[in-house]
């Protein structure tokens, strides 16, 4: 109906509906493969909105650093591989992710990342987009994460609540309680707009914990 029904004269309660649900984004799963199209070398373009499969992560993370938050970039790197400093480096056009760890005599490339750290800085370039949206959703962000790393996950989702609305469905309750207690800390506003909607599964019926029958919404179903 809302694809269908797009004229602005006749209806333009659907067409705003349309254009805002159009600008809500997703990030269900990125690969982190050998053949992931992160690890491999992009024409670099203005990237303000990370690509769903990753493809533009050198190009996204460079535009943070020139027309972004560039100190959260930093900081959120920072926090996950202490005294790290993301790079990109430009070969004829091409960018690549290049990341200089303490201790290591050589920045490491994109292809040489391991699934953890390259999933980590594709959550950071989504998080820190320069041009946030209404609503945000990731799933499962936790997935081949070290648990080391939840706390720093915890405090870059937590940034990004300050300037849209992210929702999280994760089965990690760590990164859970972090995100709740780094949003109360950096922002105690924000904090207390943080909340978990805890689900429970029983012979295959997908229920919210602690509500009960009088509590459900009203659903009926019409008759054919």
């Amino acid at each position: 109906m809302i694809s269908e029904f797009a004229d602005p004269r006749r209806c333009p309660e659907l067409l705003m509906v349309r254009e805002r649900v159009r600008s809500w984004r997703f990030y269900d799963h990125f690969r982190t493969d050998a053949d992931a199209p992160a690890r491999q070398p992009r024409i670099g373009t203005r990237t303000p909105v990370l690509g769903h499969d990753g493809a533009d992560l050198a190009a996204a993370l460079a535009t943070i650093r020139e027309v972004g938050d560039a100190a959260a970039l930093a900081t959120a790197v920072d926090n996950a591989f202490p005294r790290s400093r993301l790079a990109v480096d430009n070969s004829d056009g091409r960018f690549e992710v290049q990341l200089h760890q303490h201790g290591l005599l050589r920045p490491l490339g994109a292809a040489e990342l391991s699934g953890g750290t390259l999933r980590y800085l594709l959550l950071v370039a989504a998080l820190l987009t320069p041009r946030p949206p209404e609503l945000l959703v990731l799933n499962e962000p936790e997935t081949s994460l070290h648990p080391d790393l939840l706390p720093a996950l915890a405090a870059l989702i937590a940034t990004a609540a300050e300037r849209a609305q992210i929702v999280v469905v994760s089965h990690a309750q760590p990164l859970l309680h972090a995100t709740e207690a780094v949003a109360r800390e950096l922002s105690p506003a924000l904090g207390v707009s943080v909340g978990t909607v805890a689900l429970h599964k029983e012979f295959g019926e997908t229920s919210i914990e602690g509500q009960g029958r009088l509590d459900r919404p009203s659903w009926h179903w019409p008759k054919r």
